[in-house]
């Protein structure tokens, strides 16, 4: 079953109380950023919507930012494992083909999250909707590279394609 659709009329009508409600799944366990921007409606277009989200986030202090990465699920981890993901990301894990790994692969991104999040203390974040488990291996080493500051930056932007593909599929 597929979720509701919204236009942009019934989005900027609604409560804050409801438009928090509805979008703030956007951002995973996070609705504080549909809160702190439902008084910024009436809103246009999805662009000036997700835009402002994003806004939010990028002004909002480093710890309210850290605890958004930190909402993420780690990709193939235990929450996948034991089924218990929000629907969202369960079918973008699965869309990315990381539903039906093989044991050798569960293992693979399992060294990877555990290396991940001992260098930089969250979730390794990556829009899986945008990649295949081969992109998403490769860019778990790649990113491994970078310092703390460069991957809080490379995780948002992540988050921020997340979002912008969940919008799309919210809004009419």
């Amino acid at each position: 079953m597929s979720s509701p659709r919204y236009s942009f009329a019934q989005l900027n009508a609604l409560s804050a109380a409801d438009f928090t409600r509805i979008i703030g799944p956007v951002f995973e366990h996070s609705p504080w950023i549909a809160e702190a921007t439902a008084s910024k409606r009436p809103f246009e277009n999805l662009d000036q919507l997700h835009r402002a989200l994003c806004e939010t986030v990028r002004t909002a202090p480093v710890e309210k930012q850290l605890a958004l990465i930190q909402a993420h699920p780690d990709l193939v981890g235990r929450a996948a494992l034991a089924g218990t993901l929000t629907t969202e990301s369960t079918k973008e894990q699965a869309s990315a083909g990381l539903g039906n790994l093989s044991p050798a692969e569960i293992a693979v991104f399992q060294k990877q999250n555990t290396a991940y999040r001992e260098k930089f203390g969250f979730p390794f974040v990556i829009c899986a909707r945008l990649n295949k488990k081969e992109a998403i291996i490769a860019g778990f080493e790649r990113r491994l590279r970078n310092d703390r500051n460069e991957e809080i930056k490379t995780a948002l932007e992540e988050i921020f394609k997340i979002a912008d593909l969940r919008l799309r599929d919210l809004v009419s």
